[in-house]
């Protein structure tokens, strides 16, 4: 696997890409790492004269240029590499993630399923991507502006059955450069009608999240960690928690084939903070 050096947005002429890219440049200005734009377009091999197919077309095919003259101007000093291609975009995308650290993605884009909360290709990209992708939704008050500088806390929702070192360390690595709390919130059904026998597992559980963060908050002392343990739904829960939050964590299971779950749906369609999915084993 190459060395992963660089932090890629994906540019397609949106509000919500660009938006996705300013957020990305924040990102890399304080890991100090280049950015990375990627603009994937299918060019029509000919004229069509169908309107649907070449306007779109035309009003993308200058997307790159105009996010890299808007992010050099917001971001002074930001390395900024640039490539346009005309490889299908999941394709494009889900190869530059493989020299990537970070992948930030706009949450809606152009295309048949603009009217959606999050599209196709956001979505295909990150059930595939091998590094874990961030998706980035436009502020209403903004546009295609900068997001606000604000970052709030991180919010990890933990599996304690799979508590992963990547999803982990994802979270208390983002937490500590932005010097934000890190709220770890894990959940649990129960049953409809317990029985007599059952205890409340909450005790049980608090111990394995502290020996889960253990060795995290060992090698990021300065992290201010909280824990959240409650019952229900985690999607539910996540996307409350999430609220106030400036990135929302959660996994994605490699041995799960290329699909989110409905926690996942769950967080990328109805979060209001970005959402990064990290995958994992």
């Amino acid at each position: 696997m190459p060395d992963r050096q660089l932090i890629t947005a994906g540019i397609d002429g949106s509000a919500e890409s660009l938006a996705a890219a300013h957020w990305a440049a924040r990102e890399a200005l304080l890991r100090g790492l280049p950015l990375h734009l990627v603009h994937a377009f299918d060019q029509p091999s000919e004229r069509t004269h169908l309107p649907e197919i070449e306007v779109p077309f035309h009003r993308e095919s200058g997307a790159l240029d105009r996010a890299v003259l808007r992010l050099s101007s917001a971001h002074p000093g930001l390395g900024i590499l640039d490539e346009q291609v005309t490889t299908p975009p999941v394709q494009a995308l889900v190869e530059a993630a493989k020299s990537s650290i970070l992948l930030v993605l706009g949450s809606r884009g152009f295309g048949a399923f603009a009217g959606t909360l999050v599209g196709s290709v956001a979505l295909a990209v990150t059930a595939r991507a091998s590094c874990p992708v961030v998706l980035v939704r436009a502020s209403p008050n903004h546009g295609s502006k900068e997001p606000a500088e604000r970052f709030g806390p991180v919010v990890l929702g933990l599996d304690l059955e799979h508590p992963c070192d990547e999803l982990i360390e994802f979270a208390f690595v983002t937490a500590t450069l932005h010097d934000v709390p890190l709220q770890v919130v894990h959940t649990w059904a129960v049953p409809l009608v317990p029985s007599a026998a059952a205890t409340d597992p909450e005790e049980s559980k608090a111990r394995l999240l502290t020996a889960a963060l253990a060795p995290w908050r060992h090698k990021h002392p300065k992290a201010q960690v909280t824990r959240r343990l409650v019952h229900g739904l985690a999607r539910h829960h996540l996307v409350k928690a999430a609220t106030e939050a400036g990135l929302l964590v959660i996994g994605r299971r490699i041995t799960a084939g290329e699909h989110l779950g409905p926690t996942a749906h769950a967080a990328i369609h109805h979060a209001k903070c970005p959402v990064a999915v990290v995958p994992h084993d």
